[in-house]
């Protein structure tokens, strides 16, 4: 199994494969508009542009089950993160990571990396899971972990 066999909600609407970030490193991020991590929107932008031609992306979650830090709609969203941040990478409709209605993707990747003392919940907005080319969840960071600090990850997974 891989994350490939899951689709998910765009930020538009539309209703989309993962299968087509096959051959991809991805960065797979909840996150959310209203947090003390959100500045970290500028760093994931970062990333994208620096590895998208090496076969990178992110992919950005946005969730509310946090304290309620995503209160908008997916169009108020989209516009917050390509005013604020000036975000490109690809961005979906808000969903649950925890819970009797989490994401399936979320599901299968919690499961895939449990976070600290093996629990496999997510914590917090901005945890951030990186997936290699096959599919595979490969390792978790909390949302304390920098997206800047994860380049070096990100580069050994593209060479």
């Amino acid at each position: 199994m891989s994350i490939y066999q899951f689709k998910a909600k765009a930020i538009d609407g539309e209703e989309i494969s993962l299968k087509q970030f096959d051959g991809k490193v991805l960065l797979i991020v909840n996150t959310a508009s209203n947090c003390g991590f959100t500045p970290q929107y500028r760093e994931l932008q970062g990333l994208y542009e620096a590895y998208k031609e090496k076969g990178f992306s992110v992919l950005g979650f946005p969730c509310n089950q946090f304290m309620s830090q995503e209160p908008g709609t997916e169009a108020d969203i989209k516009s917050f993160c390509e005013l604020n941040y000036g975000v490109t990478f690809p961005m979906f409709a808000k969903v649950d990571v925890n819970g009797v209605y989490a994401n399936p993707l979320f599901v299968y990747i919690r499961k895939q990396t449990p976070g600290i003392l093996g629990f496999n919940t997510v914590k917090w907005n901005f945890t951030k899971f990186l997936v290699d080319q096959k599919g595979n969840v490969v390792k978790r960071f909390a949302p304390t972990v920098k997206p800047s600090e994860i380049a070096k990850d990100i580069e050994a997974l593209l060479s």
